[in-house]
């Protein structure tokens, strides 16, 4: 997988201003699975994700170009999905249809098992507490570094490894207890 980074400045010249525009066209996609693999609600997907992005425009001139934007956009996410998922109305959110992340042609025996397979991945993440589904999601699905996830949730780094360690034994426990074996 490629990861989208911001051009590098050169050091003899300023750093060009982010084109909000650009990055509001370019990662708007970007944003609103993120947020989906935060839990919201496929319902609140396009209100939430704006909700970002005027965050994100309000907080451009913070940009440093020499970080990567995605972990920085991911940030904005994290911290507005966190913010949703405390209200009242949105504490008790079902699974809710796979279908969303499946292709919806007939399905031949892979298909399903692939359905299988993301339906148990998708209800095991339900279950994991969102500052380590947040750690668990930049790194292991993203790829992202440390550093860089720590830097873009504004935690610790040493946080950060720890949130990780531990998602990743929530999910595992999960992932095994719904495929039937010992949790």
């Amino acid at each position: 997988m490629t990861l989208a980074r911001v051009p590098r400045p050169s050091h003899d010249a300023p750093a060009a201003p982010l084109d909000f525009e650009a990055v509001f066209q370019r990662e708007f996609d970007y944003v609103w699975f993120s947020l989906r693999r935060l839990g919201i609600a496929t319902g609140d997907l396009e209100d939430v994700t704006h909700d970002v992005f005027l965050l994100v425009y309000q907080q451009l001139d913070r940009y440093d170009p020499e970080r990567p934007l995605r972990p920085w956009l991911f940030g904005f996410a994290y911290w507005i999905a966190r913010d949703y998922r405390r209200l009242a109305r949105h504490r008790v959110e079902p699974v809710g249809d796979i279908s969303d992340f499946v292709d919806p042609r007939p399905s031949t025996f892979d298909q399903a098992a692939v359905r299988e397979s993301l339906g148990f991945a998708w209800t095991s993440l339900e279950q994991m507490h969102l500052d380590r589904r947040a750690v668990f999601l930049l790194h292991e699905v993203e790829g992202y570094a440390m550093p860089e996830i720590a830097s873009a949730l504004q935690i610790p780094l040493n946080t950060a490894y720890s949130r990780l360690r531990l998602a990743r034994a929530e999910f595992a426990k999960a992932m095994q207890r719904l495929l039937g074996g010992a949790p």
